[in-house]
């Protein structure tokens, strides 16, 4: 049997949320706030950016 872990739009869904929350977490870190701040403000766009491409991406 050779079944995925995922299927490709899941995949391409969580990249792109991904994506969201490093570029995110990165350009909040270079604003001079703390390191958690920065985590912290990467994983809530991480958080609103999944459902926003699961409805994108058809």
């Amino acid at each position: 049997m050779n079944r995925t872990l995922l299927t490709t739009r899941s995949a391409l869904i969580f990249l792109l949320g991904i994506l969201c929350g490093t570029g995110t977490g990165i350009l909040t870190a270079f604003t001079g706030a703390s390191p958690a701040g920065a985590v912290l403000s990467g994983m809530a766009a991480l958080g609103f950016a999944v459902p926003f491409f699961n409805t994108l991406v058809d």
